[in-house]
């Protein structure tokens, strides 16, 4: 058993908590996914860890770490591992009905009617502004989320190393993504495991 290299919770924490029902994992998972323009993970943080308290910072870490070496979209992972968690099968179709339902109505809506408009200037123009604000809520979680290196058991200089090496790869020598996953991922785990180890 590895000791848990996370800081134990502040005292004053408020206490985790679980939802009543599989409607309200459908609820928060639906409004989770209707802010989620541009990508929801910007904001799955806040709502899962500090407004409804499922899940603490450092849980939440490390089901996202998982959702992002499996295939498939993290959040829909995220939601189908948070669903299981709490009701089992029937969570996991409530959190993914919640996630999936009301997007999917709305896109193809959405598509319709770009089909229709397309070459207007100004539906051009929307769809730049959008990729500008999607870029800018990943910066956001990246910001976010970066506190929690100081717990990493590789410690924040070799967390930033692998996370630049991993840019530059897939930016500046254009690799695809999953070799670099395949790359690094397992040099990052086994380093992980080596320090945890040595403890």
């Amino acid at each position: 058993m590895f000791p848990d290299p996370s800081p134990a919770p502040a005292s004053d924490a408020p206490p985790l908590r679980q939802p009543a029902s599989c409607a309200e994992l459908f609820l928060a998972f639906n409004r989770l996914s209707l802010q989620g323009f541009g990508g929801v993970l910007a904001i799955a943080q806040h709502e899962l860890v500090d407004r409804e308290r499922w899940l603490t910072r450092d849980e939440f870490l490390e089901l996202l770490s998982v959702c992002q070496v499996l295939p498939g979209p993290n959040i829909v992972n995220l939601s189908i591992m948070i669903g299981d968690r709490f009701f089992g099968m029937r969570g996991v179709l409530a959190a993914l009905a919640g996630m999936m339902l009301v997007p999917l109505v709305l896109m193809l809506s959405l598509a319709a009617l770009y089909a229709r408009y397309e070459s207007h200037p100004m539906v051009s123009g929307a769809l730049r502004g959008m990729g500008a604000v999607a870029a800018g809520l990943v910066l956001s979680t990246a910001g976010r989320l970066v506190s929690s290196l100081k717990g990493n058991p590789l410690g924040w200089p070799l967390c930033v190393l692998l996370g630049g090496l991993s840019l530059v790869l897939i930016t500046v020598l254009h690799l695809p993504l999953v070799w670099v996953i395949g790359g690094l991922g397992p040099a990052a785990v086994a380093l992980a495991w080596w320090r945890l180890t040595a403890r």
